[in-house]
C-alpha cells in the first residue's frame, strides 16, 4: 500500500487496483481565514495528474477543509466512485451530486466492503450533532496484508472498533484544533492564554488515547493545524508556543509520542510518500523542499506564504456583501419557523442569544422563539460580527454557522456562564432538515441524567458508566485528578464531590464514593 500526504486530511491511497482519494483541500476555506499548513500549493505535475484521476473519492465530512468544493468542481473527474458514509442525511451526496458527481457507493457503517480484487474499506460515522449535523467520519483500507486507518478529526466513541478489521500499520490523525474557543471570546489574555494551553493539552490527551488503543505500527499526524495568512488573524499562528491559539503543529505532538517511546511515527507535509509492507514502512520526503525550515523558520515561512496569496486575500474580501439589507426582517424570517420546531433545543440553551454589528442589535429570543429589536433585554449570549460577513452568511443562507462562518475566527464573543453545546447546535442546523435531527438529539439527552443505566467503578468512586456530554465510555475516557473526573474524549470536566459539570450547564454526572 502507498498513501501520499495532500496537506491537512487530504491523502491518495494506492491499494490494489485503486486509487482513493481522501479529503482534497487547497482553496482556503472559513472566508479566507484557514490554509493547508505546510502549504501543498506547489505539488509536482505529477502528483495533480494522479489527484485528478483517482479510481475512488472519500468524504469524511462537510466541513470547509475537508469538503473543497471549489477544487472538487474544477479538478476531480466525475467518472470517480465516491465512497459515501452511513450518514443520517443525505446532504453530502446532495452536495457532491450538484458538483456533478453521479457515481455513489453507499457503505455501512463499519461494515467491510471489497472495491477491488484484494481492496477492502469500512467506514465508520459518528452522528451527533457535535460532529456537524452531517456527521464525521473514519476510513479503514486494507490491501490484504497491510492496514491504513485515516481517522482525521473524526472523535470515534468506540475505540475497539477501528482495530476489529485487524492490526493498523499506519493511522494519520488529528492531534490539533478546529474550533474558535478560547480565542474569540471577550476575557483578558491570562485567562484566554491558560484556556488555550488547557485546550492544547484536551486535544493531546485525546489523540494519545487513540494512538495506545490503535498501537499501529506509525502514526501520522494530520488534519492540522491550519495557517492564518490574513493579518488580523495571524497571532493565531502558533510560532513561539506563547501565543493564544490551539494550533501546535506536527512537532509538537510528534515529540509527546516519543514520550511513549514510539520512534517510528512520521513527519508527512504535501507531497511525502509513505510505502507499507509487512516489513517496513518507507517514507520519501518531496524534493527541493527544507522541511526543517518550515518548522524552525516558521514565521518567515508563512510571511512568504502570506505574500503569495495576498492578491487571493483581496479578492476574497471583495466577494463579501457590502450593501445593508435588512436584517432583523430576514433572519425573523429565517430563524423563527426553525425555533418554532425545536421547544427542546431552545429550553436547553435557556437564554437569548445578542448579535451585534457595526450599529445594528439583533436579539434572538429562544425564550419565545422570536427575533427581535434589542431593546435592553436580557442575553446570557453575545456575538459581535462585522457586519459584510453578517450580510453575507444570511445572503448564503449558511445552514451551518459553525462550518461557514464561526471557525473563522472572524467575531467575538461572550457568555455569561458555561460553555451552552445547545446554542451551537442551533447554528448548526438552520435548515428543517437539520433542525429536526437537532431538536431529536437535545429531546434525548436533557433526559440522560435520570437514565439509571449501567455503573462502573473508576478509583475511589462509583459513576455512570456514559459521559452527560456525548455518552464515551468513562470506564475508557475518563481519568480522575484529585476531585475531577475528565472525559478525554473532549475534555469535559465533572466535580467528583457532587457531579456538577465544570464546562456547562445541566449536565451533571452521577457519581458518589464507593463505601467498600
Amino acid at each position: 500500500m502507498r498513501a501520499v500526504s495532500l496537506g491537512h486530511a487530504g491523502i491518495l491511497i494506492n491499494s490494489g487496483e485503486s486509487r482513493i482519494l481522501c479529503d482534497p483541500w487547497f482553496v482556503p476555506a472559513f472566508f479566507g481565514s484557514w490554509f493547508v499548513f505546510p502549504r501543498n500549493d506547489q505539488l509536482s505535475n505529477d502528483l495533480l495528474a494522479e489527484i485528478e484521476s483517482p479510481t475512488h473519492l472519500y468524504i469524511s465530512h462537510i466541513h470547509g477543509d475537508h469538503l473543497d468544493e471549489a477544487f472538487l468542481a474544477e479538478h476531480v473527474s466525475r467518472e470517480v466512485l465516491v465512497l459515501l458514509p452511513d450518514f443520517p442525511s443525505q446532504e453530502l451526496q446532495r452536495r457532491l451530486s450538484s458538483l456533478g458527481f453521479k457515481n455513489f457507493l453507499k457503505t455501512k457503517n463499519g461494515e467491510e466492503t471489497a472495491i477491488d480484487s484484494c481492496t477492502k474499506i469500512a467506514i465508520h460515522v459518528e452522528t451527533s450533532i457535535t460532529d456537524g449535523p452531517g456527521g464525521d467520519s473514519a476510513l479503514v483500507v486494507s490491501d490484504g496484508i497491510t492496514r491504513l486507518v485515516n481517522q482525521n478529526d473524526c472523535r470515534t466513541g468506540n475505540l475497539n472498533a477501528l482495530v476489529e478489521h485487524g492490526p493498523v500499520d499506519l493511522h494519520w490523525l488529528q492531534y490539533s484544533g478546529a474550533i474558535w474557543y478560547p480565542m474569540v471570546y471577550e476575557d483578558s489574555n491570562d485567562t484566554k492564554r491558560k484556556l488555550a494551553k488547557a485546550k492544547v493539552e484536551s486535544q493531546f490527551a485525546r489523540a494519545l488515547k487513540y494512538v495506545q488503543t490503535l498501537n499501529a505500527r506509525a502514526v501520522v499526524p494530520s488534519a492540522g493545524p491550519p495557517c492564518f495568512l490574513d493579518e488580523s488573524l495571524f497571532h493565531l499562528n502558533v510560532i513561539t508556543g506563547d501565543e493564544i491559539s490551539i494550533f501546535p503543529d506536527q512537532r509538537e505532538f510528534l515529540k509527546r509520542l516519543k514520550q511513549l517511546d514510539r520512534v517510528d511515527d512520521i513527519l508527512a507535509i504535501p507531497g511525502t510518500v509513505i510505502e507499507i509492507s509487512p516489513e517496513s514502512i518507507t517514507v520519501t520526503q518531496p524534493k527541493n523542499i527544507d522541511i526543517e525550515n518550515i518548522f524552525t523558520s516558521k514565521e518567515q515561512y508563512l510571511l512568504k506564504y502570506q505574500d503569495d496569496w495576498a492578491s487571493w486575500l483581496v479578492s476574497e474580501k471583495q466577494r463579501w456583501a457590502t450593501a445593508p439589507t435588512d436584517l432583523i426582517s430576514s433572519l425573523r424570517l429565517w430563524f423563527e419557523p426553525l425555533m418554532a420546531l425545536a421547544p427542546a433545543l431552545r429550553t436547553g440553551i435557556g437564554a437569548n442569544c445578542l448579535i451585534k454589528t457595526d450599529d445594528l442589535e439583533i436579539l434572538i429570543n429562544f425564550k419565545t422563539g422570536t427575533v427581535e429589536n434589542f431593546k435592553q433585554q436580557e442575553f446570557g449570549f453575545r456575538f459581535t460580527i462585522p457586519r459584510d460577513l453578517l450580510e453575507t452568511v444570511v445572503s448564503q443562507r449558511a445552514v451551518d454557522w459553525s462550518n461557514s462562518f464561526f471557525l473563522s475566527c472572524r467575531f467575538s464573543a461572550w457568555r455569561s456562564g458555561e460553555f451552552n453545546e445547545y446554542l451551537y447546535n442551533f447554528f448548526k442546523s438552520l435548515s428543517v432538515e437539520r433542525i429536526q435531527r437537532t431538536e431529536a438529539e437535545a429531546a434525548a439527552r436533557l433526559k440522560i441524567n435520570t437514565d439509571l443505566s449501567e455503573e462502573i467503578q473508576l478509583g475511589d468512586y462509583v459513576m455512570q458508566r456514559k459521559c452527560p456530554h456525548r455518552e464515551a465510555d468513562l470506564s475508557i475516557f475518563g481519568e480522575i485528578n484529585g476531585q475531577e473526573l475528565t472525559c478525554s474524549l473532549h475534555g469535559w470536566r465533572f466535580d467528583l464531590n457532587d457531579g456538577h459539570c465544570l464546562n456547562a450547564e445541566n449536565r451533571p454526572l452521577r457519581v458518589r464514593r464507593r463505601t467498600s
